[in-house]
């Protein structure tokens, strides 16, 4: 195990600021996420601890100790690829002591690990097959086999689950939390996923073009997100945003007639969560149409027009609502940002 520490952490590719001033720390043992848009600087931030990118300026810290010139080799770190980067013609116990045969460690020691890693793993049975053999799940776990016989300090997954089929990423996402658990190792995880985010991690820091939007548990993200970009990238479908005007206890939305039952004053970004928004017979309020029902099972996603906006809500199944109703809206928990900046109010 070891901590992590950013402390103004920048990279730049020429004149292109990739990561801008990047500050964070991650704990002895902590499972910490990065999320963000592609192109925003998370797998390149995962490789700069790797050492396999170079940091422009700032400093990288690993157990306090500043290891932005250190090679790869001398970071005691592993990282599992998205892509498994399985040598194919090595069995798979090969694929997993290699690192340790190139460290030149005794074939005795070589082994014991394997095996033990194995057995965590579930791979007892597959060690003399090559990777070509394997499913798609059973080569990333060789790969984090592979990642376990090192012992490193940091774990780093960069999109591990990526390649596999649905019910496979559940299974994998157990099979994570898992290890971890038995690991008490820290990892620093890549992921497009909010799902495996918001399961996976002790805490998730979100990216936007470089710079880190927030950096706290899943809950803490979900329930007070710091800005409209973590309100509408945390959560799945998306928070509502409404442009709204507050009149003491109601607000009245931009466009639309009818107010809300919301207090307030002045022009601020309002948010509601799907899963916050009750839906009612057509009363005092703003009356929106629903245009699609979105059936998921257990519930359904009623994706309505509220004048010129678009607007979800999630309820139970059955619901007795249809596409064409006519529909009043009930906000249950509210979100306040400012109109400008986007930033939480209070």
């Amino acid at each position: 195990m070891a901590s992590l520490t950013f402390r103004a952490l920048n990279k730049s590719y020429g004149e292109t600021r990739v990561l801008k001033g990047v500050d964070a720390a991650v704990g002895d043992g902590e499972y910490l996420v990065l999320v963000g848009p592609s192109g925003c600087g998370k797998s390149t931030l995962l490789r700069c601890i790797a050492g396999l990118e170079e940091i422009t300026s700032g400093d990288l810290l690993i157990d306090d100790k500043r290891v932005n010139d250190l090679a790869p080799r001398e970071r005691n770190v592993a990282m599992v690829f998205q892509s498994y980067a399985l040598y194919p013609h090595m069995t798979v116990r090969q694929n997993m002591g290699f690192a340790l045969r190139v460290a030149k460690r005794p074939q005795a020691e070589i082994d014991t690990a394997v095996d033990k890693a194995a057995a965590m793993l579930g791979l007892e049975d597959l060690l003399d097959r090559l990777p070509g053999q394997l499913s798609g799940g059973q080569r990333q776990r060789v790969a984090m086999g592979r990642a376990i016989v090192r012992r490193p300090a940091v774990f780093l997954f960069d999109e591990p689950l990526s390649n596999l089929d649905a019910a496979l990423r559940h299974h994998m996402r157990v099979e994570l939390k898992r290890l971890h658990k038995a690991l008490d190792a820290t990892i620093v995880h890549v992921t497009h996923d909010q799902v495996e985010a918001l399961t996976l991690a002790d805490r998730i820091l979100v990216l936007n073009q470089g710079v880190v939007q927030q950096c706290g548990s899943p809950r803490e993200l979900f329930d007070h997100p710091a800005n409209t970009f973590v309100a509408t990238f945390i959560g799945s479908p998306s928070m509502n945003l409404l442009p709204v005007k507050g009149e003491g206890e109601t607000c009245l939305v931009e466009g639309v007639e009818g107010a809300l039952a919301v207090p307030g004053e002045g022009e601020f970004t309002l948010g509601i969560r799907p899963t916050d928004l009750a839906v009612t017979a057509p009363g005092d309020g703003p009356v929106a149409t629903i245009e699609v029902v979105e059936s998921m099972g257990a519930e359904a996603l009623l994706h309505a027009e509220l004048g010129p906006h678009h607007i979800v809500a999630q309820v139970k199944e059955p619901t007795p609502w249809r596409a064409g109703d006519r529909v009043g809206l009930r906000p249950q928990v509210v979100h306040r940002f400012d109109r400008t900046s986007g930033e939480r109010l209070p």
